[in-house]
């Protein structure tokens, strides 16, 4: 079974953040420069929340909020959840199905190691299942 310190090693350790005092509108503009959904929002060395494109929708959108005045920590989530390296993809699935979010930063020792996507779940599980299918097809030719 993969664990979330092996889909990191293949996946990289980016990590990209915020703080929490950034205008909303800065975080879009990481978010959309990076290619992500979410961001890390950290203060001084401590991660304190995530925001994401749902935060804004929600939070910002739907309440008539100004982009641009509204800090970040307004709108983040908080608290985290988060997962340790030695956990399964598939413990992490549960997570993210269970608390309906599509982020899962990973923690060991205090230390924010990288960040975990929805769409990299999938990836990953996609590929094990694959690799299994493939297993068996061998041992039943064989």
């Amino acid at each position: 079974m993969v664990t979330v310190g092996q889909l990191l090693e293949k996946k990289g350790h980016d990590l990209y953040c915020v703080a929490p005092e950034e205008p909303v509108l800065r975080a879009m503009e990481i978010m959309a420069t990076r290619e992500v959904g979410a961001l890390l929002v950290m203060d001084g060395g401590e991660m304190i929340g995530v925001i994401s494109e749902r935060d804004y929708a929600r939070k910002v959108i739907l309440m008539n909020r100004s982009s641009r005045d509204t800090p970040v920590r307004d709108i983040m989530s908080s608290p985290v959840l988060s997962v340790a390296p030695e956990d399964t993809i598939h413990h992490c699935m549960e997570v993210m199905t269970g608390k309906r979010v599509r982020h899962l930063p990973v923690v060991a020792g205090g230390k924010v190691l990288g960040v975990l996507s929805i769409g990299d779940l999938v990836k990953a599980l996609l590929h094990e299942q694959s690799e299994q299918i493939q297993q068996l097809q061998r041992y039943i030719a064989g």
